[in-house]
C-alpha cells in the first residue's frame, strides 16, 4: 500500500494564462485578471468586476479540439485544456498503462449555456443545436465529457462541496491512491462566469464593486472568477517504475465541518482551525514548519476574519507568510482549491511567495496582516492552501518540498 502521494504534472487556465507558465508570469509580475464582464450580457457588467477568461466559446473549441455546438460547455471546454496540459506536464501519454482516476469540481456546471436555451426547450415546437445543453446542468456532465474525451475508464467521479470542491477531489484522489484502487489521479475543479452565480453572490450581498483586496479593514468581498485546473497524484510506486521527479509531496491534507451556517464561516475560526491543524499533523511536522501559507481570502469580512483567528490560533508567536492569491484569478468557487493548489506548487518549485494584492489597511481585529510585496529566493519547504466553502466545508492540503 503506498503511503505517499506526489504531484507529477500541473495544468490550469484563469484569467490570467491559458497555461502554469503564463500563470506563473503573471504571479511574478503582480498581473491582475481582474475587469470588466464582457463575454456575456448582464446589467451588471459596468459595475461589478470579474476574472474573466478573455476567449470566446468559440475559441476555448479550437484550442479544446472539439467542435462549436456539439454540447461541450464552457465548464467542460476550461476543464479539457487544463486536464491535457496537466496529463502532458506529467508525461503521460496512456491512460490505460495504470490505473488511472479522474475527479473535477464543479458548482455551476453548465447553467451559463442552460440559463439562454431555457426558453427554447420548454418550446416543444422548436429544434436545433440548443437540445445538446439539455443536461448540462448535471454537475457530473463535464467530467462526463473529459473522462470520454481522454478515455478515463477506471475511475471517474465529481465532488460538489462549494468553494472546498476541488481541495476535496483532491484528498479523494489521495485515500484512493493511498489504499491501493488506483496507481494515479487527475483531480481538480472547472468554474465559469454565469448569470445565476453573478446574480446568486450578488443579492448576499458579498461582492465587491472594486479589485477585490482580502484581510483588508476596507474590504468590500469578492470578485467572481473562472477558471479550471488540475493537478496529477501519482504513488510512490508509480515514481519508481517510471523513474519520475515529481514537483511536490502531498504530504498533508484534512477536511472539518463547523456546521455554523449555510454561507457563513464561523466566526472564531474552529472549522479552519481544525482542517489547518489536522493536516499539519498528518504530514508530522510542527506547525513552526508551514512556510506560507495561501489563503482562502475572499474578501468578505466574515471569511477573512475568521481564517486569519485560526492561523492566529493555531500558529502563535510562529505565524508564516500568507496571502490571497484570488487578487489576480477572482475567486473561481469550485476550481479554487485546484487553482491554488497549482499556486502552491509554483511556490516551492520556485522559492517565491505571492502578495496580497490591494492590502492597505491593518484587521483591528488581529495583529497579523498579510504578505504586501513579492519574495524570491526564499526557501519555501512546506505550504498549506486553505478552501473554505458555503456549508461549512473548510479544507486545507499541505505541499511539501520532495
Amino acid at each position: 500500500m503506498s503511503r505517499k502521494v506526489f504531484i507529477t504534472g500541473t495544468g490550469i487556465i484563469t484569467s490570467i494564462g491559458k497555461n502554469t507558465n503564463e500563470h506563473l508570469d503573471a504571479l511574478l509580475h503582480k498581473r491582475s485578471g481582474i475587469g470588466k464582464l464582457e463575454l456575456f450580457p448582464t446589467i451588471h457588467s459596468e459595475t461589478i468586476p470579474v476574472g474573466e477568461i478573455k476567449l470566446t466559446d468559440e475559441e476555448l473549441c479550437s484550442i479544446a479540439g472539439v467542435q462549436p455546438n456539439s454540447g461541450f460547455t464552457r465548464t467542460a471546454l476550461i476543464a479539457i485544456i487544463a486536464c491535457r496540459e496537466a496529463l502532458a506536464s506529467a508525461n503521460i501519454e496512456n491512460i490505460k498503462e495504470a490505473r488511472t482516476g479522474l475527479i473535477s469540481s464543479t458548482t455551476v456546471g453548465g447553467m451559463r449555456e442552460f440559463e439562454n436555451i431555457l426558453t427554447d426547450l420548454t418550446d416543444l415546437s422548436k429544434d436545433g443545436n440548443f437540445r445538446n445543453y439539455a443536461h448540462v446542468t448535471d454537475a457530473g456532465e463535464h467530467t462526463e465529457r473529459v473522462a470520454d474525451l481522454f478515455g478515463f475508464k477506471d475511475y471517474v467521479s465529481t465532488t460538489s462541496t462549494a468553494c472546498s470542491s476541488a481541495s476535496n477531489a483532491i484528498i479523494l484522489g489521495a485515500e484512493l491512491i493511498k489504499h491501493g484502487i488506483l496507481d494515479r489521479v487527475v483531480c481538480g475543479g472547472s468554474d465559469v462566469l454565469s448569470k445565476f452565480t453573478l446574480n446568486g453572490f450578488n443579492s448576499l450581498m458579498i461582492l465587491d464593486k472594486r479589485t477585490m483586496h482580502p484581510f483588508d479593514a476596507q474590504r468590500g468581498g469578492v470578485n467572481l472568477g473562472e477558471g479550471a485546473a488540475f493537478v496529477v497524484l501519482e504513488s510512490e510506486e508509480m515514481i519508481a517504475k517510471y523513474n519520475k521527479k515529481p514537483l511536490v509531496e502531498l504530504t498533508g491534507y484534512s477536511n472539518s465541518n463547523d456546521a455554523f451556517h449555510q454561507t457563513a464561516s464561523s466566526p472564531d475560526g474552529d472549522g479552519a482551525l481544525l482542517s489547518m491543524s489536522r493536516a499539519i499533523a498528518m504530514a508530522g511536522v510542527e506547525p513552526k514548519a508551514v512556510d506560507y501559507i495561501n489563503c482562502h481570502g475572499t474578501g468578505t469580512e466574515n471569511n477573512d476574519l475568521s481564517e486569519a483567528l485560526a492561523i492566529q490560533k493555531l500558529f502563535q508567536e510562529h505565524v508564516p507568510y500568507f496571502s490571497s492569491t484570488k487578487p489576480y484569478t477572482g475567486h473561481t468557487l469550485a476550481a479554487a482549491g485546484s487553482v491554488e493548489a497549482v499556486f502552491s506548487i509554483l511556490s516551492i518549485q520556485n522559492n517565491v511567495l505571492f502578495p496580497n494584492l490591494n492590502f492597505e489597511n491593518q484587521m483591528p481585529e488581529i495583529s497579523i496582516s498579510p504578505l504586501k510585496e513579492l519574495m524570491q529566493n526564499v526557501e519555501v519547504k512546506h505550504v498549506l492552501s486553505n478552501s473554505f466553502g458555503f456549508g461549512g466545508s473548510n479544507t486545507s492540503l499541505l505541499f511539501s518540498k520532495v
